[in-house]
């Protein structure tokens, strides 16, 4: 018997498209353009699995279009820059840009043994001047536009790396990384203007019918819309304003008191006399400052011997506390709190002894008797205690609130948006350098276009903690542009997520000289399909939206949506192993005795554990490297589009990887080893075909159907089920006329269904097939309509339901036919011999029933 073997053909046919730059996007064709990109990955060093998943996902489809007759652009590229690169060159004593690149270099490898069907000279890295410093034209782009602007902002600052957090680095009040507390500075940043294109994103995502449902609810939720009234509050005791902005109006008759933000201005004023006061601000800096951080915290407050007036009420006075749960950096960094409606202001209230009184009474409650307990009630009901508004609705208490509140001058509807413009300074080296200088005389000066990129020092040292660039002996030393004096550069660089914002345009035209070329980038956008995981739901993604609609604005491109398609694979899972000492196990590592437990190869016993994600730190990894070496690539990539739903995640089992190592092998043989002698390539399949050729070549069309429509779906199991299935029919004889001609139709045909899957696989059958071409550029088969539909039935003969025969017949017989050919069978004669028919029951398309006794 016959033996694939993957190790030297995967290396023949890759050698093959290399050569003939098979894979080579042509913008000027006159093809119709089908954009497919994955998201471009971290040069960590090393690929998984998940990778292997993601990128064949994502060559399945680049693959299909390209047969289907479409100039396919799929290439790939590296978000190269970041923190892991910085802390790297620190514990290797080696430069970050030595450590990514030859993270590169090896990535770069292990992905082309995959056999991806990528341009690579398309490659761009994001960590490349060539590629940053068009980044910085773009930035000043945005800043010459008033997209950009600078100003102090309080941050989360990590005392140890020193440097900027994001609000979802920083953990439980620590440093993601250092685990040091963090502290909150006041720091000059820069700042993109998302926020100018709020309503703009958030009506974007009613058009991307190809997203998935649940990313456009993260991005909506995240973008927050809400509409709320804006008013002041009068301070008793100064006649001052603090503004409030509320989206529950509807709740001003609970309200008990009101909270400000530790950086307040009105709390930093009264800092200045009151040293407790000045210390809790220095308290509440130091907690986090994410949704989860405000949740788990004590909530706690200072109270400042103010009160504000009710704007409903002259003798009401709500006393004003700083609160630690209170954020400057949304709405007006005040509020109003009504406790019986909120959980934080209800625990905020229970600590400090103020009142709760309910004003919305839940749907079959007695007012009378009704009280808010340890829990705030956040659910509709009708408004009681509330004066005018008592027995309304919620939505309709709300309305009547701001209704009131414009009518008599005291307040405005408003609308309001959570989310916040976007602050991209980093204190670290290896980043964008922001292309700004500061002069004395000229203030901050964009840096002139031809004087780009700023480009990154290669003399750097991270013997001092901070950013290398700040201490730099001369590198941030310039003249001024505009004056020419001494002046300083900016030595912030920018977050990383800028990069990833507009390298999909890059790729279109990586070798202009401008950051793209505009009508050969809208040519191609938007992404036809986007492929990665859904943890770049939010950020990632709609940073994208935003710098598309701001690349629009400022005329670099047409479009405003970066992605028509969006597909989140799931992860790739496996099962955890621990020894008996409590440590991690790697999978290869554990062996199964005879008796089903399991042991390292020191024979210590082994607890299977729960299946995971695959990590590193748990060591539930497989090596892709490993499983290529043993199985190939094909094998590999078939299992990954096999066992689930690509968009569930997938569990890695030795079993799986075996089977689908099998399928490869059975294809091999069914076209080295065919049943019958196949005619030359090209015979056409007769007119005239025997039963079984007949039968089997409906099945051949059927597929070519099928697993078409499967693919166009991104329903990669479902395809990969069919051919399973249709592999299964060639194990029976095909007799007669135009057998041969119709088993070749069937062998060419599953080279062709499985070429997007395995690739190599494929290119060695149809040179086994007697082909001169490549799969690669073979058109996909079209199936021919008039076999993939049924004319014929088989339904079943039932006598006094049991069955006893079947019959094969027109699929549009009528029913008193039907009935007369199923009493005809030879077998139905024999048993209704000494019976009599009482009745005959015919379920079209299914069943005949008798009766008789």
């Amino acid at each position: 018997m016959s033996r694939y073997n993957a190790k030297v053909t995967e290396a023949k046919w890759q050698k093959v498209w290399s050569e003939k730059a098979t894979f080579k996007t042509d913008s000027t064709s006159e093809k119709p353009k089908y954009y497919v990109l994955e998201m471009f990955p971290y040069p960590s060093g090393r690929i998984h699995m998940g990778h292997v998943r993601n990128y064949t996902l994502g060559d399945v489809v680049a693959r299909f279009r390209r047969a289907n007759g479409y100039e396919v652009l799929h290439p790939m590229g590296w978000d190269a820059f970041g923190m892991p690169a910085e802390n790297a060159a620190m514990e290797r004593k080696t430069h970050p840009g030595s450590w990514t690149y030859d993270n590169i270099a090896n990535m770069r490898s292990q992905l082309q043994k995959i056999g991806f069907a990528i341009d690579w000279d398309r490659e761009i890295a994001t960590c490349d001047p060539e590629y940053y410093g068009k980044e910085q034209q773009i930035f000043i782009d945005f800043y010459n536009a008033g997209l950009v602007y600078r100003k102090e902002s309080w941050v989360n600052w990590d005392p140890v790396d020193n440097t900027v957090l994001a609000n979802e680095q920083v953990i439980d009040g620590r440093g993601w990384r250092s685990g040091a507390l963090v502290e909150r500075r006041k720091l000059s940043q820069w700042f993109l203007k998302i926020t100018d294109f709020a309503e703009d994103l958030l009506d974007g995502l009613k058009t991307l019918d190809r997203w998935p449902d649940k990313v456009r609810l993260m991005q909506e939720n995240w973008i927050g819309r809400s509409e709320g009234l804006k008013f002041d509050f009068k301070i008793d005791e100064t006649g001052e304003k603090l503004p409030v902005y509320t989206t529950r109006p509807d709740t001003l008759f609970g309200a008990s008191f009101c909270a400000i933000s530790a950086d307040h201005p009105l709390a930093a004023k009264l800092a200045e006399n009151n040293p407790a006061l000045g210390h809790f601000i220095e308290e509440c800096r130091q907690m986090g400052t994410t949704e989860e951080a405000l949740e788990k915290a004590e909530k706690k407050g200072f109270d400042t011997g103010l009160h504000v007036v009710h704007p409903l009420n002259a003798g009401w006075k709500l006393p004003i506390y700083v609160a630690n749960f209170v954020l400057m950096e949304y709405g007006t960094g005040a509020i109003f709190a009504c406790p019986a409606g909120d959980q934080r202001d209800l625990d905020f209230a229970r600590k400090y002894n103020l009142p709760v009184l309910p004003i919305v009474l839940p749907d079959g409650a007695d007012s009378a008797t009704y009280q808010i307990e340890n829990e705030a009630y956040t659910g509709m009901g009708t408004l009681y205690n509330s004066g005018f508004l008592d027995g309304m609705d919620v939505a309709s208490a709300k309305a009547a609130m701001i209704d009131k509140a414009e009518a008599e001058g005291w307040g405005e509807r408003t609308v309001n948006f959570r989310l916040r413009d976007w602050g991209v300074s980093r204190q670290r080296y290896w980043g964008t350098p922001i292309p700004f200088v500061h002069c004395d005389a000229c203030g901050v000066v964009p840096v002139p276009v031809d004087q780009l990129p700023v480009q990154l020092p290669e003399d750097v040292t991270f013997d001092k903690p901070g950013n290398p660039l700040e201490h730099h002996a001369t590198w941030k030393h310039t003249n001024c542009p505009k004056c020419g004096a001494k002046a300083v550069r900016e030595t912030d660089t920018m977050d990383t997520f800028v990069d990833s914002s507009w390298y999909f345009m890059r790729f279109c035209t990586p070798d202009s000289d401008q950051p793209f070329d505009k009508d050969v980038t809208d040519s191609w956008l938007p992404v036809n399909q986007y492929i990665g995981g859904v943890e770049h739901a939010i950020l990632h993604l709609l940073y994208a939206r935003f710098f598309t609609r701001a690349l629009n604005h400022v005329g670099r491109t047409s479009i405003k949506e970066p992605f028509e398609g969006l597909f989140t694979q799931g992860m790739v899972t496996h099962a955890t192993y621990k020894d008996s000492n409590g440590k991690w196990v790697l999978p290869e590592d554990v062996r199964k005795l005879e008796d089903g437990s399991l042991v390292t190869a020191d024979k210590l016993a082994v607890t299977e554990g729960r299946i995971e994600k695959m990590s590193k730190s748990k060591k539930n990894v497989v090596d892709p490297d490993d499983i290529i070496e043993q199985y190939g690539a094909d094998t590999a990539r078939w299992f990954v589009l096999s066992d689930s739903p690509p968009e569930r995640d997938l569990q890695w089992t030795e079993s799986g990887i075996e089977g689908a190592w099998r399928f490869a092998q059975k294809v091999y043989r069914l076209v080295t080893e065919p049943t019958v002698h196949l005619p030359p390539v090209g015979t056409p399949v007769p007119e005239t075909l025997s039963d079984t050729a007949t039968a089997f070549r409906k099945t051949v069309h059927k597929t070519i159907k099928g697993v078409s429509a499967d693919i166009e779906a991104l329903h990669f199991n479902k395809a990969v089920a069919r051919l399973y299935e249709f592999t299964g029919g060639f194990g029976g004889k095909l007799v007669g006329d135009g057998a041969a001609e119709v088993q070749r139709e069937a062998l060419e045909t599953l080279v062709l269904l499985i070429s997007p899957m395995m690739p190599h696989l494929a290119e060695e059958m149809w040179h086994t097939l007697g082909h001169e071409t490549l799969v690669s550029d073979t058109p996909w088969p079209v199936a021919i309509e008039e076999f993939t539909v049924d004319t014929s039935v088989t339904i079943a003969i039932q006598i006094n339901g049991k069955v006893r025969d079947t019959i094969d017949i027109p699929k549009d017989m009528p029913k008193d036919e039907v009935e007369a050919v199923a009493l005809r069978t030879e077998k139905v004669q024999a048993m209704l011999a000494d019976l009599t028919v009482r009745k005959v029951i015919v379920v079209p398309g299914r069943i005949v029933n008798i009766v008789a006794n």
